[in-house]
């Protein structure tokens, strides 16, 4: 699984941090200054080092959706969000309400869209991360599939005591190259699947 909870501290990976012990930690210098980390469900996970595909796909994200999101929203690129008291994750793209200032401090509790770039990261991004975000109202959640070269788009969140979290979406639909999509947010716009496809 390419999310992985942090090899060098198994034990405490899993103590069920906040969001405030979590940045303590980062402060007092506990973890390797080169690794990357966030914090899903009061878990510590590493983050995986990303290979040329998957760089080039969220760049081709992050150019895309700040091509059609005008001045009203911002486009976070890796950088958290605050998600309940235990979760701080860093999706590759975030689109939030407001300027850049309005949505930067403190960090934005939900989003009107996340882009995940999966390859390695797959199954955690289908479910735990899906859940995360349902579970935090984010309207649309998309899943650039590098494996299958498909787009899966999540919509409707909703509570669900059967899944994971106890939230998920009710709507999943699997895009194909050649087609398109338009997010909810901005429903005039038309995006190509193949334009998010490295």
């Amino acid at each position: 699984m390419g999310l992985t909870l942090t090899q060098n501290l198994p034990a405490l990976a899993r103590h069920g941090w906040t969001v405030e012990e979590f940045e303590r930690l980062f402060e007092a210098g506990f973890f390797a200054p080169d690794a990357k980390y966030e914090l899903i469900e009061g878990e510590v996970w590493e983050k995986m080092t990303q290979h040329e595909p998957h760089t080039l796909a969220v760049l081709l994200a992050q150019y895309k959706l700040m091509e059609i999101f005008g001045s009203n929203f911002t486009v976070r690129v890796q950088v958290p969000l605050i998600l309940g008291s235990g979760s701080k994750p860093e999706p590759n793209i975030a689109v939030v309400e407001g300027s850049l200032r309005q949505s930067s401090v403190p960090h934005p509790t939900t989003a009107v869209l996340i882009v995940e770039i999966s390859d390695t990261t797959l199954i955690p991004d289908q479910q735990t991360k899906a859940a995360l975000y349902a579970r935090a109202g984010v309207k649309e959640y998309w899943i650039v599939n590098l494996n299958e070269r498909t787009l899966e788009v999540r919509r409707q969140s909703a509570p669900m005591s059967e899944a994971l979290l106890g939230y998920a979406y009710r709507s999943t639909q699997i895009l194909l190259p050649g087609e398109t999509v338009s997010p909810l947010a901005a429903p005039d716009v038309v995006i190509r699947v193949d334009d998010l496809l490295p």
